[in-house]
C-alpha cells in the first residue's frame, strides 16, 4: 500500500492533461472574444452599407 501511495505522488502523467485542458479553454475563450468583436464590427458594416444603399438613386452616382 505503501508503494502505492509513492507511485501515485510521483506520477506526473496527469498533469500534461490538465495544462492541455487550461489552454484549450484559453483558445476557445479568445476565439469567441474574437468572433464577438467580428460579428459586431460585420453588423455595423451591413447597417451602414444599407443606409446609404438607400438614399442613393440609380444612375447618380
Amino acid at each position: 500500500m505503501m508503494n502505492f501511495i509513492k507511485n501515485f505522488n510521483k506520477d506526473e502523467s496527469g498533469a500534461v492533461t490538465v495544462d492541455w485542458v487550461v489552454l484549450t479553454a484559453a483558445v476557445v475563450g479568445l476565439a469567441v472574444a474574437a468572433y464577438s468583436s467580428i460579428e459586431t464590427g460585420a453588423s455595423n458594416l451591413t447597417s451602414n452599407t444599407k443606409s446609404y444603399m438607400g438614399t442613393v438613386t440609380p444612375g447618380s452616382v
